[in-house]
């Protein structure tokens, strides 16, 4: 079974550059206090600490 994280958009990223809302948008947050489930890869874990002032970790689940 793979492991999930799931993250949740805390802060909007209006007013940040082009990569940072790129970023975001990649792990699929369009709204403020969205909830998306990801697998927990080196990949994924690279984006949330490339945009960590706007994210949030809130669980860290084993599937």
């Amino acid at each position: 079974m793979e492991k999930t994280i799931t993250v949740k958009l805390v802060k909007s990223p209006i007013g940040y550059n082009k990569r940072q809302k790129a970023t975001v948008a990649a792990l699929g947050l369009r709204k403020m206090h969205q909830t998306v489930e990801k697998t927990d890869s080196p990949t994924v874990r690279g984006m949330i600490a490339k945009v960590s002032h706007l994210v949030e970790v809130v669980e860290e689940a084993q599937a």
